[in-house]
């Protein structure tokens, strides 16, 4: 029994990605050896800060059965809106900036739900065309201006550190503390999907709608509640982005959907819904970060960089799917 199960453990999909990272890891060490200092872990954890937050919003709705390609659009707008808004009437208040910007995705979520859960549209279009609406209307009424200079205590918070590290060469590191946004994010998350009712519903309208309603299960206030979390945490992750980048700009973060979504389907979360973990989505999420950021050390060139995450995606996805053929072909057995 207990050889089974290491067994089913080392041969998972998420085994396979950690695989794939320590060979990663290993040969980027051999080409460059400061890869292996602290100091990569500080630069590639903020990197993918504001994948991580947007990653796991992600993988919640594809748990849902869902699809939201919005999301970009929402935390372009969310950072926008509130920093011209700030600037135009001379306010300046961090609490307040993160309020607005959580407001805006929560309204654009509600849309969202309203879109796919009253009106029944395919959550692809719905997404697709809020998407699109929002970034027309951001670009019409606020412009395309980069604003560099933000209010200052909003620019104070990229100051605020949890640590920092000294590298031999003397070089200073420092982790942001808003590095903590993603960790207590994925803490609730993995706490709410594993432990609550809540939880469980949205497995189960993920698994099979239907059949979720028939077990009590209300889909339509399941679909409202994943939305609009969604576009709350598109909101914050947004205005983060803001902060990380000391500038905000309402165009940065467009056309990052699709990378955001591989990321989690690589981690094992299924595109046809009812299931998907925490840890696999952590680690689809770094996976990706190491191919963007770092195989240009191994002298692998740029355009090269696309296939490989596509192969990723491609073989990780087929292993999930032959295990679930091979599970459904034994339980036929």
């Amino acid at each position: 029994m207990k050889q089974s199960k290491w067994k089913e453990i080392l041969t998972s999909n998420q085994m396979f990605i950690v695989y794939i990272i320590v060979v990663l890891c290993i040969a980027i060490s051999m080409k460059t050896p400061a890869f292996a200092e602290v100091s990569t872990i500080i630069t590639l954890a903020r990197a993918l800060l504001v994948t991580l937050c947007f990653a796991i919003c992600e993988m919640v709705v594809i748990i849902s059965g869902g699809i939201d390609v919005s999301f970009p659009a929402i935390a372009c707008a969310s950072l926008y809106i509130p920093i011209c808004v700030f600037k135009e009437n001379d306010i300046d208040n961090v609490v307040l900036a993160f309020v607005f910007a959580a407001a805006i995705g929560l309204v654009i979520g509600i849309i969202n739900a309203v879109l796919i859960s009253l009106l029944q549209i395919p959550p692809l279009i719905a997404t697709l065309g809020v998407s699109s609406i929002t970034q027309g209307m951001l670009l019409t009424f606020f412009g395309t201006r980069q604003i560099s200079r933000l209010p200052s205590t909003i620019a104070a918070l990229n100051k605020v550190y949890l640590f920092t590290y000294q590298s031999k060469a003397g070089n200073n590191y420092s982790m942001t503390a808003l590095i903590l946004v993603p960790i207590i994010l994925y803490i609730v998350v993995y706490i709410v999907l594993k432990y609550t009712m809540l939880g469980r519903g949205i497995y189960a309208i993920g698994g099979d709608a239907n059949a979720a309603r028939i077990a009590g299960f209300n889909v339509v206030r399941l679909q409202f509640i994943v939305y609009m979390f969604s576009g709350v945490m598109a909101g914050i992750t947004g205005m983060i982005y803001c902060v990380l980048n000391k500038a905000a700009n309402p165009l940065n973060l467009m056309g990052s959907e699709m990378m955001i979504i591989a990321a989690v389907v690589v981690g094992g979360t299924r595109m046809s819904g009812g299931h998907g973990t925490v840890l696999g989505t952590i680690l689809g999420v770094v996976l990706i970060g190491l191919i963007q950021n770092n195989l240009i050390m191994l002298g692998v060139p740029t355009y090269w960089q696309t296939f490989v995450v596509g192969a990723v995606i491609v073989v990780g996805t087929a292993i999930t799917s032959l295990k679930e053929l091979a599970v459904q072909k034994n339980q036929k057995v």
